[in-house]
């Protein structure tokens, strides 16, 4: 099912479980796999259509349970699947007052890891985190053997040198914060009006090391700042977080293993999009740039 047909019956799904009439649509952002729309019903209420398609699809049940341990989430209306893909009704919470800073990032990463575990989302421990550049490796493998990637030798002995020193660099994995991880969190990812704040896009959530969250605040466009993360690391625990943020783990201080274990992290994610879920070949210079560069960044923070 294209993603045209996907949103409207999802959307006329929706509606009926909700027992309303359809709505007027306005699009706020479209991605080839997911989309977010503002919906008018003709009592002129309004709320927010979301739909994405697979790995995306199990984001309701992630808002819901995120919701039952005390996150501030945007509360799900209403769920429907169909053929691969999700489509929710959501709280529309309007337009933000401001975008999220540094104290709010580490404010919310504190309420965030600190809701209880749950199994319904996936888990990365030490050995799944240690595991990534080998299935980077095989994906790489799986692109060569559709002549994709066919000059990316740096890319494979980058990896190579990464999952050698996988074993050493990936202790300390499960030291506190280890919980819910959003794996996308960013100033973005925070809606923050004067009532508050609420939690945004749990699509790819998972169980795993806090720290994660706490190097993607910063995005990956700009040079790794060991300094910066080092700072927001502090503020962290000064909001409540774990002290242990601050440990050393796998031989490295904690900013420098967040950094970079983060960059193998996208990597890994970059090139799964790139052989499984974009399969585009198209996109293959893009994705190889980006993978590049993270892969140096990894290499180069994690000592490997």
């Amino acid at each position: 099912m294209d993603q045209k047909n996907a949103a409207a019956e999802l959307l006329t799904d929706l509606s009926t479980l909700t027992s309303r009439s359809a709505p007027a649509r306005a699009p706020v952002r479209v991605w080839s796999m997911s989309g977010v729309e503002r919906v008018t019903f003709p009592d002129s209420s309004t709320a927010v259509f979301k739909y994405a398609r697979a790995p995306f699809d199990n984001e309701d049940q992630a808002l819901r349970m995120a919701r039952t341990r005390g996150v501030p989430v945007p509360r799900v209306h209403a769920s429907a699947h169909r053929e691969g893909w999700l489509g929710m009704l959501m709280d529309d919470l309007g337009e933000p007052a401001r975008e999220g800073d540094d104290l709010d990032g580490a404010a919310a990463a504190v309420v965030l890891h600190a809701a209880g575990p749950t199994t319904v989302l996936p888990l990365l421990d030490e050995a799944r985190l240690g595991a990534l550049p080998r299935r980077a490796l095989d994906h790489l493998d799986q692109l060569r053997k559709t002549e994709r990637w066919t000059d990316a030798g740096d890319v494979e002995g980058a990896l190579d040198c990464l999952a050698q020193a996988a074993a050493t660099r990936a202790r300390g994995t499960t030291v506190a914060p280890f919980g819910w991880v959003h794996s996308e969190f960013h100033p973005t990812s925070l809606h923050i009006t004067h009532n508050g704040w609420r939690l945004l896009d749990l699509a790819r959530a998972f169980t795993g090391p806090g720290l994660l969250d706490l190097a993607s605040w910063h995005g990956t466009l700009d040079e790794p700042d060991p300094a910066r993360l080092r700072g927001l690391l502090e503020s962290y625990v000064a909001a409540g977080g774990t002290p242990d943020a601050l440990t050393e783990r796998g031989g490295l201080t904690a900013e420098a293993w967040a950094l970079g274990w983060h960059r193998v992290w996208a990597v890994e994610w970059f090139m799964e999009l790139a052989v499984r879920w974009i399969n585009d070949p198209a996109t293959d210079p893009a994705y190889l740039k980006v993978v590049r560069r993270h892969l140096a960044e990894a290499v180069r923070l994690l000592e490997a």
